[in-house]
């Protein structure tokens, strides 16, 4: 009995849970392409995340279907604050 239920409760979690995406931004880069429809012989849309600087990936884009973002998923690294000296008096 307990094997049953078991059971039912692993099959009805497995057919419960929702396919997911895969990620599609590489936090590698700190520039995406977004090219649209039609693109890459399949059609649909992709993103490339493959670019340093956005005049990078604006020269790429020229032409195509497709614009240039900031990636979302780059870690943007705040300035290390200065150290402040206090006068002896």
């Amino acid at each position: 009995m307990r094997i049953l239920f078991g059971l039912i409760i692993t099959v009805g979690a497995l057919l419960a849970a929702a396919p997911t995406r895969a990620q599609t931004f590489d936090p590698s880069y700190p520039v995406c392409m977004h090219v649209y429809s039609g693109a890459n012989g399949g059609g649909g849309e992709w993103y490339d995340c493959s670019f340093t600087s956005l005049p990078q990936c604006r020269a790429t884009a020229s032409g195509r279907p497709a614009t240039c973002d900031l990636n979302p998923y780059y870690p943007v690294r705040e300035p290390t604050p200065r150290r402040r000296y206090r006068r002896g008096g």
